[in-house]
């Protein structure tokens, strides 16, 4: 028979052992994300898969929020992570040091994920928009690459937090 393993048995490191850990090469910029449970949601996912930060741009809630802490379930606390007014400020410093920055929205450009090339060793900056325009237009001027995940629904969509776990984990696959 299975047995569920308990969480003692995940052999999880601490909030503070993980701050001290070595991330990947991947950070994530949340574009004027409305729903705070969705912000947690990509906090936890940001903490699952060691990415380097979490940047909170324009309207993003930001901790402490309960309906973040939620969803989060304490990665709000692990995550290094921090907000600004101005998503394409934080942009535009992060192409400043080289960053990649790619954005995960539908536009006339877009490949499908699994078709990005990533280079070894250079830093990556995902960028997701809000759950109803998308990436701001501002910031998709910024972009150097627009990638997609592919759909074969009826929908247009997935909600954001789907979205970032899916080209998180994609990207990961790549840079490992």
């Amino acid at each position: 028979m299975v047995r569920k393993l308990k969480n003692i048995e995940l052999n999880r490191l601490s909030p503070k052992e993980f701050r001290k850990t070595e991330k990947k090469k991947v950070s994530v910029l949340l574009d004027n994300v409305r729903s705070m449970l969705n912000v947690g949601s990509v906090f936890r996912t940001c903490d699952a898969f060691a990415v380097s930060h979490l940047y909170l741009g324009g309207i993003t809630g930001t901790p402490p929020h309960r309906e973040i802490t939620k969803s989060a379930i304490g990665a709000e606390l692990s995550m290094e992570w921090s907000h600004t007014k101005s998503a394409v400020e934080t942009i535009v410093k992060l192409k400043e040091t080289g960053t990649r920055v790619v954005a995960v929205e539908q536009t006339d450009q877009s490949i499908e994920i699994q078709d990005l090339a990533v280079e070894s060793g250079k830093d990556i900056l995902l960028v997701f928009g809000n759950e109803v325009d998308g990436v701001s237009d501002d910031v998709l001027a910024l972009c150097d690459d627009f990638v997609e995940i592919p759909q074969y629904g009826t929908k247009h969509s997935l909600n954001v937090s789907v979205s970032a776990g899916i080209a998180i984990w994609e990207i990961q696959k790549k840079i490992s």
